[in-house]
């Protein structure tokens, strides 16, 4: 391969992860340093590389909906594809709609029928958009719950794709005598279409009712909430009752959340949002509760990864924003219990750039002095004599060396490197100021002076979306850069950042989206 293809590779694997990085942590919601323009410059960054990516690399932009990026970027994806599928080939539209189809199930249900709004103003209405839509539509449980909860998305979607309701094909028939005749039939069949009509004058009904639905119906009522939350509990999904548990827990209004079916960064969240004093009370509770999540997300790569090192960002920058409160801070709680569970046993070391050691307490506070940081994980010096800094107050046993400079299985060793870990995973926003730049010169350096056979394998995680750079914002070159918004990602975006270091070329990244994609829509099984 001579030069100019070599280079010609080298820009279009960082084009396509440039664009997956932004695709996995832009939400078009301000970030911490963006000021009071920052969502308008997160959509108009967006609009950039959404366009550019589908234009330039079309089977990418497509295969990026089998991977790990956020909802909102996933629904700009599928719009951009049913508004553009005459720049498609025949083979590109057949596998265009099995990624479509597969993403769309994935969604959750008001999502898509926001997208399905999108698709209206836009003017799409080819056959092939209709038959997604159709085909979605009819995969949906209780289109009358859905008529009932998501009514004029619902409404929008059959109008689109001219949903037909033959007789006999209940509860259809009610359902568009619902949307587009209401008030003519004197009760309905389906229990919900029927609730709803009582709930206009009966309070009993409103218990009946999806829970979004009924509050707005006891609000007319005049229904007391805690009433009110009490009898719309059975019929609550498991995110409104997380929502609703977690607001009550952390107001101390009522019992607490759920703890053991939260997902991991959610969970992390919760735990944030509780004053200290309510932490270290439930301290064991808490701490089993994220380490029991970290082990159900590791799955089966928990204590694969060997001896496993991490920086965590706790600056206060990772307060984040006022749409994303404390969301960088959470991203890196949970995936320091995370990377505690893919570690080996008892080989895992967690240092906070506030220098605390217990990660249950931590806060947003200070400056972010990464490169200190990174300086300590990297040399801890011989026999690791630090703190284990594991992050929850009770020591478990050492996780570096042991006293007196040994290893935990009491060798003697044989210099610095004999504790430098396998791995080391920086979760941060970039911003490293104090001092700024020695973090990028720290591992510049450490790469290519100390370990240039790359013993130790360096990946940053970042959470926060940069809009001027229209990407997440890097340490250094040398070291691959992937964006995170949930912790559960983790394993498989250190999988996708490497072939940011620019040793495999576009060959790889294809094949790797392609096994991505067959394993997504069901057609392999991604190895």
């Amino acid at each position: 391969m001579n030069t100019s293809e070599s280079l010609a590779d080298l820009v279009a694997a960082e084009d396509v992860l440039l664009f997956v990085n932004a695709a996995i942590t832009a939400t078009g919601q301000r970030e911490f340093r963006s000021g009071d323009s920052g969502a308008m410059d997160q959509q108009l960054s967006l609009d950039f590389l959404h366009t550019y990516v589908r234009v330039n690399y079309r089977r990418v932009y497509a295969a990026s909906l089998a991977l790990d990026i956020n909802d909102h970027n996933a629904a700009r994806i599928v719009l951009a594809l049913l508004e553009s599928a005459g720049e498609a080939s025949a083979d590109e539209r057949r596998v265009e709609g099995r990624l479509i189809a597969a993403r769309l199930a994935m969604l959750p249900p008001q999502r898509v029928y926001r997208l399905f709004g999108a698709v209206r103003r836009a003017g799409i209405n080819n056959r092939r958009t209709r038959a997604i839509m159709r085909d979605w539509l009819a995969a949906r449980p209780d289109l009358g719950h859905d008529a009932v909860k998501y009514r004029s998305g619902v409404k929008t979607a059959a109008r689109h794709v001219h949903l037909r309701c033959p007789p006999g094909a209940e509860p259809l028939p009610e359902v568009g005598a619902f949307l587009f005749r209401p008030g003519k039939l004197p009760r309905y069949a389906h229990p919900l279409l029927d609730a709803w009509r009582r709930a206009h004058y009966e309070q009993g009904a409103v218990a009946e009712l999806p829970f979004t639905v009924a509050e707005g119906f006891a609000a007319r009522h005049g229904m007391k909430r805690a009433v009110f939350l009490e009898r719309a509990a059975p019929r609550m999904t498991r995110l409104e009752r997380l929502r609703t548990q977690e607001q009550r827990a952390v107001e101390g209004l009522g019992p607490d959340a759920d703890l053991a079916v939260m997902p991991l960064t959610r969970l992390a969240l919760y735990v944030l949002a509780l004053p200290f004093e309510r932490r270290v009370a439930r301290r064991a509770e808490l701490t089993g509760a994220l380490r029991t999540a970290a082990r159900r997300a590791a799955g089966e790569h928990a204590g694969s990864w060997g001896r496993v090192h991490a920086v965590l960002d706790d600056s206060f920058s990772s307060s984040g924003s006022g749409q994303k409160r404390r969301r960088p801070l959470a991203v890196a709680l949970a995936c320091h219990y995370l990377l505690e569970a893919l570690a080996a046993p008892g080989a895992y070391r967690g240092l906070w750039t506030s220098g605390r050691d217990d990660a249950l307490l931590v806060r947003p506070w200070g400056p972010t002095p990464l490169g200190m940081r990174i300086l300590d994980a990297l040399e801890p010096g011989p026999g690791g004599g630090e703190p284990d800094g594991s992050g929850d107050g009770e020591q478990d046993g050492p996780v570096g060396a042991g006293p007196g400079g040994t290893e935990p299985g009491g060798t003697e060793p044989d210099g610095p490197r004999s504790t430098a870990p396998d791995r080391l995973v920086i979760v941060s926003d970039g911003w490293d100021n104090a001092p700024a730049g020695l973090a990028g010169e720290v591992l510049r350096v450490w790469r290519q002076r100390l370990d240039p056979g790359r013993r130790t394998a360096v990946v940053h995680l970042n959470p926060v979306y940069d809009a001027g750079g229209f990407d997440v914002r890097r340490l250094t070159t040398g070291v691959p850069t992937a964006g995170i918004r949930d912790a559960e990602d983790l394993p498989a975006l250190v999988e996708i950042a490497r072939f940011a270091e620019g040793r495999t070329g576009t060959a790889e990244l294809y094949a790797y989206l392609d096994r991505r994609v067959a394993r997504f829509t069901g057609e392999g099984d991604g190895s």
